[in-house]
């Protein structure tokens, strides 16, 4: 028989490692600002599972005039977080993921949810929301990271 004191020390070590093994991290928001265009854009990215990698992922757009929204993204339901941002023409970003490509019209200050194939090809890297070498969701601007293709799964 275990003694008292050995099952509750048991019973602390299984929290612990219960606890160390969760996914228990908080909304973790990457920016990134155009100050000439006075556009700044924020994913923030909340667990959902504390044990999967899975996320969900909020666009927020401040623009010019007081623009200001807030757009669901589809969720990260494994290691699918990374969003391209992309210079798609003159006040028009294109924040493209594995499943989903968002339009955001700078001046008219909407964002849109478009099919991959109306996407105009002839555009411009600016760089992606992703996690670094240490797990933590930041932006990386193109100078720092090229482009990484999406996998096929």
């Amino acid at each position: 028989m275990i003694g008292v004191y050995q099952a509750r020390c048991l019973a602390g070590l299984f929290l612990f490692l219960f606890l160390v093994a969760c996914n228990n991290e908080g909304p973790m928001p990457a920016s990134v600002e155009f100050s000439a265009d006075q556009v700044r854009l924020t994913i923030t990215r909340t667990a959902t599972s504390p044990f999967l990698s899975r996320h969900d992922l909020l666009l927020t757009l401040a623009g010019p005039g007081g623009c200001s929204l807030n757009v669901d993204l589809f969720p990260n339901t494994g290691y699918a977080s990374r969003r391209n941002l992309y210079q798609a023409g003159a006040g028009v970003l294109y924040v493209v993921g594995q499943f989903d490509a968002r339009v955001i019209d700078v001046p008219h200050c909407t964002v849109t949810l478009a099919e991959f194939r109306t996407l105009d090809r002839f555009v411009t890297f600016l760089g992606s929301f992703d996690e670094n070498e240490q797990k933590v969701w930041t932006y990386f601007p193109a100078s720092q990271r090229s482009e990484l293709p999406f996998e096929k799964r």
